[in-house]
């Protein structure tokens, strides 16, 4: 899958899940729930103690699903994450390293922004889509505003967004959000019914 594809697939749902535990145990849980709910991709950011493990198990246990890592914040986290399955790279800021590396190897990356200024740079340097991080500092109509200017940014929120507020965003102009604890939290029955009720807003705000 070349990178355009798979950043298409991620995106395709207008969501993604992202799992932030304490345990690398845990982290394939939380993600192997989202996953089994409906969503076709989740990051496992590297937060995690062990989330490499957590990385590799995920990825040989679910071939077919698009599992990436999040909190990628330099070149070797950004190879190492590669070389444990990793099919696509989040940042929560702008790495030119990571960006770099990802590409090398053919995988997606989105790293963060927070402004025109890091949108642009972002786009220069090659970024596959744009994590608007921390979604709760601004609200949806930023990214309305932001892109009147530049149609051409694929922002993802990703920080503070929920089941509710997801819909907003898209129709603002978002191409996807990322949902960590609203959407992780709770257990697996309450994690499921939280995909079915996001996955049945958006196909609903389309």
């Amino acid at each position: 899958m070349y990178r355009h594809e798979a950043t298409q697939a991620i995106t395709a749902q207008r969501a993604f899940g992202i799992v932030r535990t304490a345990t690398p145990g845990e982290a394939v849980t939380a993600a192997g729930t989202v996953l089994d709910a409906g969503l076709h991709a989740v990051e496992v950011a590297l937060t995690t103690p062990q989330a490499l493990r957590a990385l590799d198990e995920l990825t040989a246990a679910r071939p077919t699903a698009l599992i990436g890592a999040g909190s990628v914040l330099d070149a070797t986290a950004a190879r190492a994450a590669v070389e444990a399955g990793a099919r696509f790279l989040v940042s929560p800021s702008l790495h030119r390293e990571v960006l770099r590396t990802g590409h090398r190897y053919g995988v997606p990356v989105f790293p963060g922004v927070g402004s025109p200024t890091e949108i642009v740079r972002a786009l220069e340097d090659g970024a596959d889509a744009l994590k608007l991080f921390p979604a709760s500092a601004v609200a949806p109509s930023w990214v309305t505003d932001v892109r009147a200017a530049l149609p051409q940014a694929p922002l993802i929120p990703t920080g503070g967004v929920t089941v509710e507020t997801a819909p907003e965003w898209i129709a603002a102009g978002a191409v996807a959000c990322g949902l960590g604890s609203a959407l992780t939290s709770g257990g697996p029955q309450a994690a499921g019914q939280r995909v079915a009720a996001l996955l049945d807003a958006l196909a609903r705000a389309r």
